[in-house]
């Protein structure tokens, strides 16, 4: 058997917002925008040279769905972005405003640094040791 995980829903306050955030400072590729109902849109955002797994942007539909936005997993890391360049990577999202809450530091794995979305998802930028 293979198996393998296509999306993951990240629920987020605005589409459009989102899109920007992800495609503009992060520079991921917008895979997919299909309107499905007034309110209700298929959103797919993944990182550049991505083949298997993207981001699913949900807007939150009703107060309990908003009141997990920026906060879906207790506040724990969410999201893992591997780069095969570090220092690139962490020195353009500086440029691009965005926060960083736990400065790079090298591990027995890696390069790694914890940063915020636009709504305060947590993330680690890593580079792995080769």
């Amino acid at each position: 058997m293979k198996q393998h995980i296509t999306h993951f829903a990240v629920v987020v306050k605005d589409y459009d917002e989102a899109i920007v955030f992800y495609t503009q400072k992060l520079h991921f590729n917008l895979i997919e925008d299909t309107i499905l109902s007034e309110t209700k849109r298929w959103v797919l955002v993944a990182p550049q040279g991505s083949t298997e797994c993207a981001i699913l942007l949900a807007k939150a539909a009703n107060d309990e769905q908003l009141s997990r936005v920026g906060n879906q997993t207790g506040g724990r890391v969410f999201m893992f972005l591997h780069t095969d360049d570090f220092w690139r990577d962490y020195n353009e999202m500086i440029a691009k405003d965005i926060k960083f809450i736990r400065p790079p530091q090298e591990e027995v794995y890696g390069t790694v640094a914890v940063f915020e979305d636009l709504y305060g998802n947590l993330w680690d930028l890593i580079e792995r040791k080769k």
